[in-house]
């Protein structure tokens, strides 16, 4: 099982609607399908003999070993969760992602927008009507997360208390909190963020802080036990 390379970029080159990339990792050189996007990135910014790294998706055939290639875990996991779809090939997955980004997808999929979903090479009404209510029912969470957080949005209308959350959730990350954690809790944060206002608090990103990471914390120790 191959997680993710990092190695030499050799060459890249694209058959139709099919980026590859070839990338030398420890004398071996593997052969990895990416995204439109990355690859017209890697030829235009033109660093060949520049090391790279891909969160990569292994797929066995009888006749075949296929690697697909990805520039975050996000992209990857996403990608597996749609090829779990019935009737969903590996590149009507990478057309899904050549043409939207995750958080495009899932307004998409919340509007159920499935002439957006047709505009993608190989997919029918069926196959849209499919995915739209598998999607649906697997990315809950971030649907909800992203319902909540338009609700929020325009209730805070402070700029320094956006400037807080900034500054917050870029300190989570650097203390290596996930970003799927981080998006879980900002919800609960910004109605936290309106009780100290009702209640004229001082509100201080010290306090804020403390409270996140007790949140994060508490969210872990129960996936432990």
């Amino acid at each position: 099982m191959i997680s993710w390379i990092n190695g030499e970029l050799v060459e890249l080159w694209h058959t139709n609607q099919k980026f590859f990339v070839l990338v030398n990792c420890q004398g071996l050189g593997y052969e990895i399908q990416i995204l439109e996007t990355f690859f017209l990135k890697l030829k235009t910014t033109q660093i060949s003999n520049k090391n790279i790294t891909l969160w990569i998706k292994h797929i066995k055939k009888e006749d075949s070993d296929l690697l697909f290639g990805f520039t975050s875990k996000d992209q990857k996991n996403f990608f597996i969760e749609i090829l779990s779809i019935r009737g969903v090939g590996s590149q009507i997955g990478m057309g899904i992602l050549n043409k939207f980004s995750i958080s495009e997808l899932i307004n998409a999929i919340k509007t159920q927008n499935k002439k957006l979903i047709c505009s993608v090479p190989g997919i029918g009404q069926k196959m849209s009507d499919r995915l739209i209510l598998e999607l649906k029912s697997k990315f809950k969470s971030e649907i909800l997360f992203e319902e909540e957080k338009s609700k929020d949005e325009l209730e805070i209308k402070d700029p320094e208390i956006n400037k807080m959350m900034e500054d917050l959730q870029l300190t989570l990350k650097s203390l290596n909190y996930k970003n799927k954690e981080i998006e879980t809790i900002l919800p609960i944060l910004l109605k936290e963020v309106d009780l100290f206002a009702k209640n004229e608090n001082n509100l201080s990103f010290e306090n804020l802080l403390k409270l996140a990471m007790n949140y994060l914390n508490k969210d872990s120790s129960n996936l432990a036990r």
